[in-house]
């Protein structure tokens, strides 16, 4: 079997900035470039984190999983490059994952960009756009969103982008050392259609 043809992304979407999609395999050492430039950055918001993050054979090892993971319609995975650009930089990341069918027809979104581009617009950009493919191509209902209450950024996107506030879950993830409260909050899709 071609392992190349397996890996064609399923989804890729170009807004006037960026182009998403799953990274091709030979985009893992440029991954594995973007983990090891925001490692300290993204610490404070990280669950516990190995060295596997920062391998290119652990990467291409992902990376096929994900591949797996979107055809079988589990989760999405887009990773940021500049405008029509896979063989650029990796700029952030895009994730929907534990997408559920069924009567919830929903997944979790989780997000990160690289430090040095905050503050652009540039992940606005890109999950006004994801999220619109998420409703209206996989038609889903509802796109789950939590952040730390100290992720004042977070909080701010996602009020920006509409996803309203529903609790706190008290120690919900084990992040930087210790357990973490979490604000929850949703997006649903007024024009989902029923569940079959």
């Amino acid at each position: 079997m071609n392992v190349s043809a397996t890996l064609e992304p399923l989804a890729r979407i170009e807004t006037p900035r960026l182009t998403l999609t799953l990274a091709p395999l030979e985009a893992a050492p440029r991954v594995v470039a973007y983990q090891r430039e925001n490692w300290d950055h993204v610490a404070r918001w990280s669950g516990p984190r190995g060295s596997e993050e920062l391998s290119v054979a652990a990467w291409r090892r992902r990376l096929e999983q994900f591949a797996a993971d979107e055809r079988a319609g589990t989760a999405l995975r887009f990773m940021l490059f500049p405008e029509r650009n896979l063989g650029g930089p990796v700029l952030g990341v895009v994730n929907f994952t534990q997408i559920f069918r069924g009567p919830f027809q929903a997944c979790y979104l989780g997000y990160a960009l690289d430090y040095r581009l905050e503050g652009r617009g540039l992940m606005r950009e890109a999950l006004e756009a994801a999220i619109r493919h998420v409703f209206e191509a996989l038609k889903l209902h509802r796109i789950m969103l939590n952040y730390m209450p100290s992720n004042e950024r977070s909080a701010g996107l996602a009020r920006r982008l509409g996803f309203a506030p529903e609790g706190i879950a008290r120690d919900y993830l084990y992040i930087d050392g210790a357990w973490r409260d979490h604000v929850l909050t949703a997006l649903s899709n007024p024009s989902a259609p029923k569940p079959v």
